[in-house]
């Protein structure tokens, strides 16, 4: 078995899904009732409770009940971990059906509000999106969808880079905020609508801020929103519609039919 020792002095391996050449036939023998797959599956959970500050592979061995190096023998690194427990989070992004090229429009709409939901759910995902290759079967899947969806658009080849940008950037910055603000509520042990009172009537409070901020009554009757995630929702939708009509507004400045 390879050591700790020889794993940190070894190169970095540029991604997991590059394959593992070492023969994993001449280590030790297996350790029974563990699988690759439950190791993936308690390092989501892990993350999603601790975050990926606290994770370590002594934590996950502990929630595992083996050793760490049980762990490694399906695993060379905790980098290989989280890059696998990254694809699985892209596992949960439910893919529509995108062969109908005049659909593009609700499809780019269920390809971002599932995107947005995964990061949602997983706060800690989008620090390691850009970290890793991002080339695992789910990534891969999730990308190719949205690049075929793109391709419906009309735009030109060199117009549906930035297309796949401006989609995939403005759902990734809304997503992580959303994610890292729900993550904040649930360590305060309070309710998002309940954090957001207490912080606008704290600015409500503080005269140097008084005027620069509308009223919480204020910014619901602007969205028509009762709670706070229905205002977000609203946000959501309304901005990523502001991305379709900019496409469509490219793909007129070509002079190509959508």
């Amino acid at each position: 078995m390879v050591s700790a020792a020889d794993r940190a002095k070894g190169p970095a391996r540029s991604s997991v899904w590059l394959g593992d050449k070492r023969d994993r036939s001449r280590r030790q023998a297996q350790p029974a009732g563990l699988d690759r797959a439950k190791i993936v599956e308690a390092t989501v959970r892990l993350l999603d409770s601790e975050g990926a500050t606290r994770f370590s592979m002594r934590r996950l061995a502990a929630e595992l009940d083996v050793t760490a190096m049980s762990v490694y023998w399906y695993v060379d690194t905790k980098d290989d971990l989280l890059e696998l427990a990254l694809d699985a989070v892209f596992a949960t992004v439910r893919v529509p059906d995108v062969s109908d090229p005049q659909e593009w429009r609700e499809q780019l709409r269920a390809l971002a509000s599932a995107y947005r939901t995964a990061l949602v759910r997983h706060p800690w995902a989008s620090s390691l999106i850009g970290t890793f290759l991002n080339i695992g079967p789910h990534s891969v899947a999730f990308a190719r969808s949205l690049q075929r969806v793109v391709g419906h658009t009309g735009l030109p080849p060199h117009g549906q880079r930035g297309a796949l940008a401006s989609v995939l950037q403005f759902v990734y910055g809304f997503g992580t905020v959303e994610g890292h603000f729900i993550q904040r509520c649930k360590a305060l042990g309070m309710s998002q609508d309940e954090f957001v009172r207490e912080a606008m009537a704290t600015v409500e409070e503080e005269p140097r801020l008084k005027g620069n901020f509308a009223s919480l009554a204020d910014l619901m009757e602007a969205h028509g929103a009762e709670t706070v995630a229905q205002m977000r929702d609203r946000d959501f939708d309304f901005a990523l519609e502001i991305v379709l009509a900019g496409i469509e507004a490219m793909v007129a400045r070509e002079g190509v039919d959508g």
